[in-house]
């Protein structure tokens, strides 16, 4: 009975998860696209829509906090190790792609997408290579 409570638990936390990131992606794109093609460049709705994004990217974390609590500890460690590798390539990689930029040693400027993307990717599958692991 108790494990029946804490996956409809775990259910729930990883559904008010996904609602948060989708909200949140939804603003970023509003951000983004809005300015040219809804308001026109009225600054005053960009920055209210800057401030909406913060507070769903708040909402987003605390959410993720909530969905880590929610898992077992083989889960919890997979994560964690997902979590640490994600943000080595964030860190590091970032800053690596910066200077490459800074120094001229690539043609193009550095966008923050593809750092975000190389983030997401990496993080995708350390969690598939984790699971694939304590398996």
């Amino acid at each position: 009975m108790e494990t029946q409570k804490w996956k409809k638990q775990r259910k729930q936390k990883t559904k008010n998860l996904g609602i948060w990131t989708a909200l949140w992606v939804t603003t970023v794109a509003l951000v983004t696209f809005g300015p040219q093609f809804l308001w026109h460049h009225n600054n005053l709705i960009t920055w209210l829509g800057v401030f909406v994004n913060l507070l769903f990217a708040v909402g987003l974390l605390l959410a993720n906090i909530r969905f880590l609590k929610s898992l077992d500890e083989m889960e919890k460690q997979i994560q964690l190790e997902a979590i640490g590798i994600a943000l080595g390539v964030g860190v590091f990689g970032g800053l690596a792609y910066s200077l490459l930029d800074v120094t001229n040693l690539i043609a193009v400027d550095a966008e923050i997408s593809f750092l975000v993307i190389a983030i997401s990717l990496t993080y995708l599958v350390a969690i598939a290579i984790g699971k694939m692991r304590y398996q």
